[in-house]
């Protein structure tokens, strides 16, 4: 495609729209094909379904447990798509998964409007797909959870943001319904995750204000009605949330969630600073290949509107969460569409030598490590039939980090963008729809509900007397397959059901345990399945046993099944 093409194709709401569809291709295969995810995901869902199920949309809870940690958009988001596309009685995890989608699609589109302002409409339409592509949104985008909405909402806040700073710098002009999107963006983050989003619109500010000595902008914001409108949208659910927990819920969200990760590393997810940059390669990926030169593009052009507010929004935000003890990988995403911003602007120069050579080097390692993390994970949990997608997917992330590296080493640095997005999106695609739904050892959960289907013990489908008591396996994804009553109280408790009519699992660990209270109770059981494989949360090794009852009381306990090989000793043949 031409220059002249290009430029006529991204022109106006084109350039926009192209890019959220490439957040849509990148994202779309993850959300149909891969299971329930541990922990934090399954956990969302399942409180969605209860609000559902009980018609409480002010309250958060897991099973009977308050959930006191996040605010209540995105449960409302997702209770509007599963009533729209699903049911909850079908329990779909892909209904669940459709407003992180959109909001992966909002943040492409956004950073696409908001860089056309400074760097005309064709580097516009390549800052949104560099962050439609990266594998870190891509990824966000097929997990029911607040990081893609909040990163869609607070890149529409920046991107319009950024046309008033532009318009601040003689670079056109704006209206209101460019403040009004901003205060939109604004409202949707803090409905979403709290604090986040306006942290970063606040610091990105200040930055701009100590860097430019001024700030015009500022009065131009529309700050009157613009706190009305944040305020109708988050007011009504804090005063409501607020009255039925008598103030519990603040507790919690503060001390129980925010404060121990601002202390040191919250459940175990702690890690010096400098973690967020030594995984941005490969969180950038396919456009690994042009990091090198987006940072030198800005340190170089940083006296331009465009690039000092793309550093400003950029930097503070990140080194906040580099301080921060507590580190994962998705922290820093509302950055990247800053980063996202300097790659594209980057390509308006011809890439310097080390910028490419550095380049090239990061494209072909993070390409190898991801096609190496495939045949890993293949070897570890998959088996002879999952080699050929494993070598596909593997072969399409070690061919986009070679096709970035050669166009970059031949200063074709927009054909390296391109057919190297093209073949990254297409490996993620890969991975997430055709290889990870193949390794069953990491999906237990899905596994047990398929067991219980196959031996008809599966309470949702009315041939046995519910829930089911699980002693020994208690992750979020069983209780979002199998409903929320589904009991994860212990060995005992597994008796008693089973005592009940009601079918049983029990992890190996508790085996023992079960089988003394079998013996005690009087309770005749028997084997229904086996379930083997990693609870990928705890990095334990699991074999799960399926009991149901039988009809005559028996003194002597069910002889248990001797545990299979752990699922890291069955290697794939070659």
């Amino acid at each position: 495609m031409t220059d002249t093409r290009l430029d006529a194709w991204t022109r106006g709401w084109r350039g926009p729209l192209l890019a959220a569809l490439v957040a849509l291709i990148a994202g779309l295969p993850g959300v149909f094909a891969v299971p329930p995810l541990d922990r934090d995901e399954s956990r969302f869902a399942q409180a969605t379904a209860q609000m559902l199920e009980t018609g409480d949309f002010v309250t958060i809870n897991y099973q009977d447990q308050p959930r006191d940690k996040k605010p209540v958009g995105i449960h409302w988001l997702q209770a509007a798509s599963v009533s729209a596309f699903s049911s909850v009685e079908a329990r779909q995890i892909w209904a669940y998964r459709i407003p992180s989608l959109l909001g992966a699609m909002l943040a492409a589109a956004a950073a696409a409007w908001g860089a056309a302002a400074f760097f005309g409409a064709r580097s516009g339409f390549m800052a949104g797909a560099v962050l439609g592509a990266c594998f870190i949104l891509s990824t966000e985008a097929f997990i029911a959870k607040t990081d893609a909405v909040l990163c869609g909402a607070t890149t529409l806040a920046m991107a319009a943001f950024g046309r008033m700073y532009a318009a601040s710098s003689g670079l056109g002009a704006f209206g209101w319904r460019t403040k009004a999107l901003f205060w939109a963006g604004v409202a949707l983050a803090m409905i979403d995750k709290g604090p986040v989003g306006p942290m970063v619109v606040v610091l990105a500010g200040l930055a701009l204000w100590a860097w430019d000595r001024k700030a015009p902008w500022a009065r131009t914001m529309g700050w009157s009605w613009g706190l009305i409108l944040v305020a109708a949208v988050v007011l009504p659910w804090a005063t409501a949330i607020t009255v039925a927990t008598d103030g519990a819920f603040w507790t919690g969200a503060v001390g129980g969630d925010l404060a121990p990760k601002l202390a040191g590393g919250h459940e175990s997810h702690g890690a010096p600073p400098g973690l967020h940059l030594l995984l941005s390669p490969v969180l950038l990926f396919p456009a690994t290949v042009l990091l090198p030169a987006a940072l030198v593009f800005g340190w170089r052009q940083r006296a331009t509107p465009g690039v000092r507010f793309a550093l400003c929004w950029l930097i503070p935000t990140w080194l906040v969460f580099e301080a921060l003890p507590t580190k994962l990988v998705h922290y820093t995403l509302p950055a990247y569409g800053a980063l996202a911003w300097l790659a594209a602007g980057a390509l308006t120069q011809p890439l310097g030598r080390w910028s490419r050579w550095i380049g090239a080097a990061l494209s072909l390692l993070v390409g190898g490590a991801l096609g190496a993390a495939t045949f890993s994970l293949t070897s570890q949990f998959g088996g002879p039939a999952d080699l050929a997608p494993a070598a596909v997917t593997g072969a399409l992330f070690i061919a986009a980090g070679l096709i970035g590296a050669a166009a970059a080493l031949r200063r074709a640095a927009g054909p390296a963008l391109l057919v190297g997005g093209v073949v990254g999106v297409a490996a993620h695609g890969a991975l997430a729809a055709g290889l990870a739904p193949r390794l069953k050892p990491l999906w237990l959960s899905q596994e047990v509900a398929r067991a219980l289907d196959k031996a008809d013990l599966n309470p949702r489908d009315g041939l046995t007397p519910g829930p089911v008591a699980v002693a020994g396996y208690a992750e979020p994804s069983l209780v979002f397959q199998l409903g929320t009553r589904t009991g994860l109280d212990g060995a005992q408790e597994a008796v008693d059901a089973l005592a009940d009519g009601r079918p049983a699992v029990v992890e190996s660990r508790d085996e023992a345990a079960f089988q003394a209270a079998l013996k005690a109770e009087g309770v005749q059981a028997q084997p229904a399945g086996v379930v083997k494989g990693k609870d990928y949360s705890n990095n334990q090794t699991m074999t799960l046993t399926l009991y149901k009852a039988t009809g005559e009381a028996d003194d002597q306990p069910v002889a248990a099944p001797s545990p299979p090989a752990p699922p890291q000793q069955r290697k794939a043949k070659p």
